[in-house]
């Protein structure tokens, strides 16, 4: 989390959709473009650097290289015009199962996301995928016709407008919390998910690839979308790509389908390649950015610590963290300070509503969390069907520094479910910021002696331990290991 207050993040590509289609015989023919244009060129070269900035920027290390590599490879079996140097492949430092492309030749994907693959030819597929939306020009459709679907920063935004309306302090909120390079990333439709679905196999086929690796990928992703959901059931566990499309199952078999109507004989996966390059990879949070463990945040670099309310889940995202649940919505977040924390608070309120006096007026009450000078101001915000509180909670840190919480709650209920949040603020000490580690991925070789069990206890985490194992090396709940078989597992 980079805190610049600058909020927002991308519906993943990979969506999962509801409905089952016809069994495909064969592949229909989909339009593409042979050469990527001067100006999407253009405007991706100038989109790339804020996406970098929104998602947590580029992953550095041996697995971008890798990641790289096979992307600008499948991005051949596209047709486009020089694929290889036309195209920009970027592993995201992100603990959100996310991909995602824009115009331009722009392709995204996460290391976590990454820690979920179990091959290289599911890399080549998710890529291939990414790629087909650039070779069917799905992105330029998309922004004309397509409304905003982002989780982060947006859901606060949602919120405004379920209470709001379309009243214009509704707007505002909207447009203060989560707009910019977002718009790039807006869902795709039902056939254009199909198309690029399609246009992934053919590339993962004439590639060489097994072209049954995305219908494994898709089965993978709906794997841990039900994990996620019985671990916390929170907007923070969702993947992005499930937050509109949930039921995974028709697409996993259209994608088998489209495979075996390939017909063809490769069956390529480069396991060993794949798991020797994400082996080490970081795995969940970043501490840098921040840490979420169960219902509390932690930044080791900020020094602060707070706890959101049972029943709430939590979102870190580039730069603040979300806070849903069904009695309100919150973000916790930077502005720029100096010094006065009244000033701080209009400071929020006037980026929300804008040099149009559209923001209610309200007394700012002062306190002291935790030994934090702290003050607040609520106001009410009507539109003609619904009324909503909303509240800017901030703290001063000392040093020039302070940081904030945005709340949305129903009209009359002030801090309603997040008063204990709000009080919960407070510094984490020098011992207690040292003591948090990143978790990494580990490639281990099974030996004689090892089951399910006996690996499921080495994952760094207290709960679901066989279940977070299972998933993430795609293994059935009575899978059988066998020495000598190569595995993932996290450990700090």
């Amino acid at each position: 989390m980079n805190w610049k207050m600058k909020l927002g993040c991308a519906s993943g590509v990979l969506m999962i959709v509801a409905s089952a289609p016809a069994v495909i015989g064969q592949q229909q023919a989909i339009r593409t473009v042979s050469s990527i244009s001067p100006q999407d060129k253009a405007s991706g070269a100038k989109q790339h650097p804020e996406l970098l900035k929104e998602f947590g920027g580029p992953y550095v290390g041996p697995q971008a290289k890798y990641v790289e590599g096979v992307g600008r490879r499948i991005a051949v079996q596209s047709g486009l015009s020089n694929a290889q140097g036309d195209f920009t492949v970027t592993l995201l430092n992100s603990p959100v199962n996310n991909a995602f492309a824009i115009p331009g030749g722009y392709v995204y994907v996460t290391r976590q996301l990454m820690a979920l693959m179990n091959d290289e030819a599911e890399l080549a597929g998710v890529l291939g995928h990414e790629v087909g939306h650039v070779a069917a020009q799905h992105g330029q459709r998309r922004q004309k016709a397509a409304t905003r679907n982002a989780i982060g920063g947006a859901l606060l935004g949602a919120l405004a407008g379920a209470f709001l309306g379309d009243s214009g302090f509704a707007g505002l909120i909207q447009k203060g919390i989560g707009t910019g390079s977002q718009l790039l990333t807006l869902k795709f439709s039902r056939s254009q998910e199909y198309e690029a679905d399609d246009l992934g196999i053919r590339y993962l086929a004439t590639g060489g690839y097994d072209p049954r690796a995305l219908s494994g990928m898709l089965a993978s992703l709906a794997a841990q979308s039900s994990l996620d959901a019985r671990v916390a059931g929170s907007a923070r566990s969702m993947p992005e790509w499930a937050s509109t499309h949930p039921d995974p199952g028709a697409r996993v078999q259209r994608a088998a389908n489209a495979a075996a109507a390939t017909r063809a004989t490769s069956k390529v996966r480069n396991r060993d390649a794949f798991l020797n390059a994400v082996d080490g990879v970081l795995y969940g949070d970043d501490p840098k950015q921040g840490v979420i463990d169960g219902n509390r945040f932690r930044h080791p670099d900020l020094r602060l610590s707070f706890a959101a309310p049972s029943g709430f889940g939590m979102e870190n995202g580039a730069d603040a963290v979300s806070i849903t649940g069904s009695g309100g919505q919150a973000q916790f977040g930077a502005a720029p300070y100096s010094g006065n924390l009244a000033a701080y608070i209009d400071s929020v309120f006037a980026k929300l509503g804008g040099n149009d006096g559209g923001v209610p007026a309200g007394e700012v009450r002062r306190t002291t969390i935790n030994g934090l000078p702290a003050a607040y101001r609520t106001v009410r915000a009507t539109s003609q069907s619904s009324e909503v509180d909303a509240t800017v909670f901030a703290y001063d840190f000392g040093g020039g520094k302070a940081y904030h919480f945005l709340l949305l709650t129903p009209a009359g209920q002030g801090l309603g479910p997040f008063t204990a949040m709000v009080q919960s603020v407070q510094r984490l000490s020098a011992q207690e910021a040292a003591a948090i580690k990143p978790r990494r991925v580990d490639v281990v070789t099974v030996k004689a002696g090892d089951t399910v069990q006996s690996m499921a206890k080495r994952m760094a985490y207290s709960d679901y331990q066989i279940d977070r194992f299972l998933t993430m090396n795609a293994l059935s709940a009575n899978a059988q290991l066998r020495p000598g078989q190569r595995v993932k597992i996290v450990t700090w």
